[in-house]
């Protein structure tokens, strides 16, 4: 599809891959809301982007149905999520283990509720954003990995829903397959396995091959908007040295 004039919101779009997202949106035209907490950094994003900015708690289930029956998106991507607390299982309390899941589960949860309920309009693109730990593991962020696997069968739940229903949306999932430094969730993820390695956190981030800053994340996230090959894929892997992978087809 192209992006030019389409009405999109992206959660969590205020700083990170997020913000990087963002940036590859308006400059392919697209009319962009960005949904977040941080009130000094969404007025920086709307001053430098010209995009419009709503304040707000992704894991609130009427902020959800209300944005939702507000903008009517064409293209909605749930970006938003906590940075994971690292610790090894047998030093991380429940609230570290179960953070993820209080609010990058619970806001997925929320806002692919509200996609089915409102509804979008048939066409109507998802993007949930998973993690290669999702299919990795990640034994120093507690449940961080199963919250993003979760993220990604939300998807394909959703998507059997839309079907059953006759609602025409398309749920799919991003999954970044490195560790992103200048990101909240990369940051901390570097440090603690750098820590546990000895190693710099450099060092650490290099064994990833190629970085793949947040604005080529927006590029690679565009492309699988824009580009028709991948208009029917479940989950799809982006890396900054192999681009774009269709890590699982859709079965609907």
């Amino acid at each position: 599809m192209s992006l030019k004039d389409k009405t999109i919101v992206v959660t969590g779009g205020s700083r990170g891959l997020g913000l990087g997202l963002v940036e590859a949106l308006v400059d392919h035209g697209a009319r962009v809301s960005v949904v977040a907490r941080d009130k000094a950094a969404l007025a920086a994003v709307q001053k430098r982007l010209g995009v419009a900015v709503i304040s707000a708690d992704i894991t609130d289930e009427g902020t959800a149905l209300r944005i939702l029956g507000d903008v009517r998106p064409e293209v909605l991507v749930l970006n938003a999520g906590t940075p994971p607390r690292m610790g090894r299982l047998d030093q991380v309390s429940w609230a570290d283990f179960t953070a993820p899941w209080e609010t990058d589960v619970k806001g997925g949860f929320y806002w692919i509720q509200g996609a089915l309920n409102v509804p979008l309009a048939p066409g109507a693109r998802v993007l949930v954003s998973s993690s290669g730990a999702a299919q990795q593991g990640s034994p120093l962020s507690g449940g961080y990995a199963g919250a993003k696997r979760m993220l990604w069968f939300m998807a394909k739940y959703a998507n059997g829903v839309a079907e059953q229903k006759g609602l025409g949306i398309r749920f799919q999932a991003i999954m970044p397959r490195q560790m992103i430094g200048g990101t909240g969730v990369g940051d901390a993820g570097a440090s603690a396995y750098a820590r546990a390695m000895g190693i710099e956190r450099e060092a650490f981030l290099a064994r990833f091959g190629a970085p793949m800053p947040p604005r080529q994340f927006g590029d690679h996230v565009v492309a699988v908007l824009d580009d028709p090959q991948y208009a029917r894929g479940l989950v799809f892997g982006l890396k900054g040295d192999t681009a774009i992978t269709v890590i699982e087809e859709a079965t609907a």
